[in-house]
């Protein structure tokens, strides 16, 4: 956005894929935090951890589940800046070479072109991103970055017009942290962020140029009745969780509000008497 009068495209690294500890499915960052809960309540011997921590990171790629990288990811392809379906391919995965090599032809393309960030990240096509994010369960950085790409273009993201969108924006993926199962090459096999547009759809600005030179509207239309794994990024009537995964709070703490990402915590958390030890 800072260079929003020419031409760009971006290209994403891409996630890790998962390994196994024992009877386990393993990879960072969500993982890391359980097993090592586990070992300060004396669950696990200091060898076992060790193991663990062996077992974590064993491919490259960026956090195996849906933390700032992936949902940074995300939201490039949400707002049109990336090619279609590139947002979560693995790093190690043949099609992420597929992605790079058809992210630079059209890169080339670009610089014949007169399609700059300036036509593609619009108000519209923010709103279009904080959708995504709510329906993902994505990071709460994602709000952090994507008022800070809006502020660029002069576009406030306004914390309570989030608040509104995400009480009308249900949780479709089960991924981690949010779910209690599946990874982002999961996510990947199972639709990626393309899944979750066409499901968005009735909620989308569908006129939003992409950098592909199509609209998002003429994306989802050609991708209709792609394959969707259901187990993983759930349909917009049976949801996993009826409102989006991030809300802010407003109070004595923060006036100014606070993100939560309430799709990963415990819901008897969200309203708690207790006595403080500053």
């Amino acid at each position: 956005a800072a260079s929003a009068g020419k031409p760009a495209i971006q290209l994403i690294g891409g996630p890790q894929m998962t390994s196994r500890y024992k009877d386990d499915r393993v990879g960072a960052c969500t993982d890391c935090r359980k097993f090592w809960t586990r070992y300060r309540a004396g669950e696990l011997t200091k060898p076992e951890n060790d193991a663990v921590e062996g077992r974590l990171v064993t491919t490259a790629g960026t956090c195996a589940v849906m933390g700032t990288a992936s949902t940074m990811a995300a939201i490039a392809e949400s707002l049109g800046m990336t090619l279609p379906g590139t947002a979560a391919i693995p790093a190690v995965h043949a099609d992420r070479l597929r992605a790079a090599e058809a992210t630079g032809a059209r890169a080339v393309a670009l610089a014949r072109s007169e399609l700059s960030p300036a036509r593609i990240i619009t108000a519209k096509s923010i709103e279009n991103a904080v959708r995504v994010l709510l329906a993902i369960g994505g990071s709460a950085n994602g709000v952090v970055h994507l008022a800070g790409i809006g502020g660029r273009l002069g576009v406030k993201l306004d914390l309570r017009r989030l608040n509104e969108l995400s009480d009308t924006t249900p949780v479709l993926a089960a991924v981690k942290p949010v779910g209690t199962e599946f990874y982002m090459e999961d996510f990947f096999a199972a639709g990626g962020i393309g899944a979750v547009l066409r499901e968005l759809k009735p909620l989308l600005h569908l006129d939003c140029m992409t950098v592909t030179g199509e609209t998002l509207g003429d994306r989802l239309a050609a991708e209709e009745g792609a394959y969707v794994d259901r187990r993983v990024i759930l349909s917009r009537d049976k949801p996993l969780e009826p409102q989006g995964g991030l809300v802010a709070v407003f109070g004595t703490l923060a006036p100014d509000g606070a993100i939560i990402k309430r799709s990963a915590a415990t819901p008897s958390l969200f309203e708690k008497t207790a006595r403080a030890i500053v």
